[in-house]
């Protein structure tokens, strides 16, 4: 008992002595001093708080009833699921021509319904919409949320944005706010309104994953990429922040499926509103020009030269006597502003150029030789080619005895159809149908003269004798097609 006593006493003796134990002493008098260097303190990452979903359903109940429904009838091209005839290259063709007969008479193509999206965005009826979904369209049905059905008249469609505007006789609509897609930043949560596969009001959600996206064959529209599910029928349909605002029109999507993948595009709706404004006031639409082809600026050209990292539009080719070229602009220019609004991809030029009203001025910073300069360009006018309606039997003698409907081709159609010509056929009937000429075909001679025109081409049939030579590309093929006028 004593020695564990005792064993006891010098255990808590030694504990009491390490507790009190005083630190080492510093260095000794005369010493050299050693600091240890200190690392600044590591930055602390921001506060970032992520609160629950939220719930649209007050959103929904107040802007839902001004998205529409937007119904089409449209005629179906014989080539695309019709019947098929008996045309030119057909071994009855002849046959039939030679005993004077022409080819058999071709039934109307067949008419064909198709369904989209709107929405409403002023009191008086005016909607906006997509202009695929309303591209050659015969008639236009505005369907409302409370199954009221209105006619709509087609005021005016830009295809270079896919922009068109419809108007319907009603007063005192549903009609939505508009909000400022520039203030989108990606990650903010999107709600989008339309009829997918014609499921009429769906609601569907997500969050902006991109903005100002350029895309290809769509160089005047700065996309805004969401993850919202868009599907086919969604197509003109808005879309809304989480202030009840529209900042966008859901147009297009990416996918090897054709129906939703998880990206889908929508058109700023700043965009869209300057598209309708100028379509109701003028019918068309006033673009800028400098009249420069550009590329994007990589790291190695930045490092070439001499740029600090990769930014701007970079010149590689000027238009001869352009409204660049007479500002003193060159190929090796890197375009870094237009105005106050930098550029920082090459896909981001076109729409700012665009956006300037044509015969202004505008203030480029650009960069040459290492040095950021200013340059002042006089704005051109973008040469659009609006939609031209079909010349229509009735219209010109000459052009009526061939029973042909013909109107030009715009530049986004001649690029798809990869063709030279400038002018389609819209519809056909008489002798050029029992000729077997066809809606779609591109006209491109009239008894071995080439037409670019609708003048050009009713001077030529109205110069032809008893039979006109049409030159027409079909497809991938040219062949002649004579049509028999009679006398």
């Amino acid at each position: 008992m004593h020695r564990f006593a005792f064993f006891l006493a010098i255990l808590l003796l030694s504990f009491l002595g390490a507790c009190g134990r005083e630190p080492p002493a510093g260095p000794a008098a005369g010493a050299p001093a050693t600091v240890a260097p200190s690392a600044p303190p590591a930055a602390a990452p921001p506060e970032v708080a992520v609160t629950g979903l939220p719930d649209f359903s007050a959103l929904v109940a107040a802007y839902g009833p001004a998205v529409v429904n937007v119904s089409t009838v449209v005629r179906q091209d014989q080539r695309d699921g019709g019947p098929p005839g008996i045309g030119p290259g057909d071994p009855l063709y002849d046959f039939f021509r030679r005993f004077g007969f022409g080819a058999p008479h071709r039934s109307p193509p067949p008419l064909a319904r198709g369904e989209g999206s709107g929405f409403v965005v002023s009191a008086d009826g005016y909607l906006l919409t997509n202009a695929h979904v309303v591209e050659g369209a015969r008639e236009v049905i505005v369907r409302m949320t409370d199954r009221r059905e209105h006619a709509a008249r087609v005021i005016g469609v830009d295809s270079r944005t896919d922009i068109a505007v419809l108007k319907i006789d009603a007063a005192r609509l549903p009609y939505v706010r508009i909000g400022d897609p520039g203030r989108l930043r990606p990650g903010q949560w999107v709600v989008a309104i339309g009829s997918p596969f014609g499921f009429e009001n769906s609601v569907t959600a997500g969050i902006v994953s991109a903005t100002a996206r350029s895309l290809p064959g769509d160089a005047y529209t700065p996309f805004i990429q969401t993850d919202v599910a868009v599907n086919p029928g969604n197509s003109g349909g808005p879309l809304f922040n989480l202030q009840g605002e529209v900042v966008g029109i859901n147009s297009q999507i990416y996918s090897r499926t054709g129906g939703y993948q998880g990206v889908s595009f929508a058109i700023p709706i700043d965009l869209a509103m300057s598209v309708r404004d100028q379509l109701i006031a003028g019918g068309r639409v006033e673009r800028g020009r400098i009249g420069v082809t550009i590329q994007e600026v990589d790291q190695a050209l930045s490092d070439s030269f001499g740029l600090a990292r990769p930014r701007g539009a970079l010149i590689n080719q000027v238009e001869a006597g352009g409204p660049a070229d007479r500002a003193g602009l060159k190929a090796g220019d890197v375009i870094l502003a237009v105005g106050d609004r930098p550029v920082g991809r090459s896909g981001e030029l076109p729409s700012l150029i665009a956006a300037i009203k044509p015969g202004t001025e505008a203030t480029l910073a650009i960069w040459r030789e290492q040095v950021e300069r200013r340059v002042t360009v006089r704005v051109g006018a973008l040469e659009d080619e609006p939609r031209v309606p079909a010349s229509r039997r009735g219209d010109d003698p000459d052009t009526d005895r061939l029973g042909l409907a013909v109107r030009p081709l715009t530049g986004r159609e001649r690029a798809r159809l990869e063709t030279e010509g400038r002018l389609v056929v819209e519809n056909v009937d008489g002798p050029a149908a029992l000729a077997g000429v066809e809606p779609g075909d591109v006209l491109l001679a009239v008894n071995g003269v080439r037409i670019t025109t609708l003048a050009q081409f009713r001077d030529a049939v109205g110069a032809a004798g008893h039979t006109v030579a049409l030159l027409i590309q079909r497809g991938d093929a040219e062949l002649y097609v004579p049509v028999r006028v009679g006398s």
